[in-house]
């Protein structure tokens, strides 16, 4: 069995359920799914650029705790709540994924809180 390590950051917004915001097994880490909530208050920013750059600086948060960076992150999955707003989330997402990770994106019926966007990552320690 290999050792595992939780992460947790309060630069990202606390867990609003039963999950962890990470994990760190072997040399990579595994983020929950993070949505744009801020972590001083938990408000939601209007607007899916701002929901995006909020969801994405939370997973980034949650990278730096953990000892990397989005320079190693080598998977995402991003869940939009109208693929409508794929164009406008790219526009935000290829400002900090740069290293072009492998992705899925997929548009569901609806995000926790009625939050336009979600975010999760697995890097390379």
């Amino acid at each position: 069995m290999s050792s595992y390590q939780k992460i947790h950051t309060d630069k990202a917004p606390a867990a609003i359920g039963p999950y962890s915001q990470a994990f760190v097994v072997g040399n990579l880490l595994i983020t929950s799914g993070q949505i744009p909530a801020s972590p001083a208050d938990g408000s939601v920013p209007e607007g899916i650029e701002a929901q995006a750059e909020q969801s994405i600086k939370n997973v980034g948060a949650i990278l730096e705790a953990a000892g990397t960076s989005f320079d190693n992150v080598v998977k995402t999955t991003c869940f939009l709540a109208d693929m409508g707003d794929f164009a406008a989330f790219n526009a935000v997402y290829e400002k900090y994924f740069t290293s072009k990770p492998a992705r899925s994106c997929v548009a569901v019926k609806a995000l926790p809180k009625g939050v336009l966007c979600e975010v999760e990552a697995i890097a390379v320690l």
